[in-house]
């Protein structure tokens, strides 16, 4: 059983989610990134396409991305459908009523969600947490989800380091991450299925945006 739980996180989650803090404030120096490029959410964006789809299956209205840094792929923006139809930002792009935005590591968006959601997103996450708190953030995930979860799990090394000199990715390799999702009870299908509850998740490429 894991001893770890969100009322009790690791002794590493809580170090991470201090240092994920400062970078938010202070940016990243050594990468001549400023605190507004530090984090914006924006590898969402990468995934949009995919993700509508498996809206539009299941007619998802309610969207929570878990691990939003920013927010700011959900600012203005402009997306041209696989059918040519134009749209101004993501949310318009998936044509849903409304996106809440939680990161524990950015002020505004770090209160934990209310409620349930259609959906869950979220990208470029988890290889940020450690793995001994991966469990309980994943069953966290699902806990909001009534329809699907989207994960985006990074398998190689981040471009940036923390402010303590470590690589940001420190749980990115496929071992982790299948240990992770075996202690949970939710059934995974790797491949886009038809489910009432079903889980997407592209572990090692990097997609290319549709717009």
């Amino acid at each position: 059983m894991n001893q770890y739980t969100r009322q009790n996180p690791s002794p590493r989650y809580k170090e991470l989610l201090t240092l994920y803090r400062q970078m938010h404030n202070e940016g990243v120096p050594e990468g001549n990134l400023s605190p507004d490029e530090t984090f914006p959410g924006k590898s969402l964006n990468n995934h949009a396409a995919r993700i509508g789809q498996i809206i539009t299956v299941l007619g998802s209205e309610i969207i929570l991305d878990y691990g939003s840094g920013k927010g700011r792929q959900y600012g203005p923006v402009k997306i041209r459908g696989s059918d040519g139809t134009s749209f101004d930002s993501i949310q318009s792009f998936w044509r849903v009523k409304a996106i809440t935005c939680y990161d524990p590591a950015y002020p505004p968006f770090s209160a934990l969600p209310d409620g349930t959601f259609d959906g869950v997103v979220s990208t470029d996450v988890l290889e940020h947490c450690p793995k001994e708190d991966v469990p309980w953030i994943i069953e966290e995930i699902f806990s909001y989800a009534r329809e699907f979860v989207f994960l985006n799990v990074a398998c190689f090394p981040a471009k940036k380091t923390l402010p303590n000199g470590e690589n940001a990715h420190c749980t990115s390799n496929r071992s982790s991450g299948g240990r992770a999702f075996s202690t949970t009870r939710w059934r995974v299908d790797p491949v886009f299925g038809i489910t009432p509850t079903f889980i997407i998740v592209a572990p090692t490429v990097r997609a290319k945006t549709a717009w």
